[in-house]
């Protein structure tokens, strides 16, 4: 050993902002974020924080990401559909 002070890991999550003690992640991009470097989200009945990063690219809103579940959905219905439609016109022929 060199006699010098060695860094020991405390296990604590730091901000990829700042370097403080996060407080969570990031609603949209998942990265660690203390209660300085996020922003809050507005409305709806769950409050989420987003990265001032995401905040500034136009992240605030989680609605884009429902729109894709919610055509996913739609998708996976339209082929259900159309499987069951294949399905009587082969039994019944």
């Amino acid at each position: 050993m060199s006699g010098g002070l060695q860094h020991v890991s405390d296990d604590v999550t730091r901000c990829v902002h700042c370097g403080k003690p996060a407080a969570g992640p990031c609603a949209r991009c998942h990265k660690p974020v203390c209660g300085d470097c996020c922003t809050l989200t507005e409305g709806g009945e769950t409050i989420f924080a987003v990265c001032l990063e995401c905040d500034r690219t136009g992240g605030r809103s989680l609605t884009p990401g429902w729109r894709w579940i919610f055509r996913g959905f739609l998708i996976l219905l339209a082929m259900l559909a159309a499987f069951a439609l294949l399905s009587l016109t082969l039994l019944r022929s």
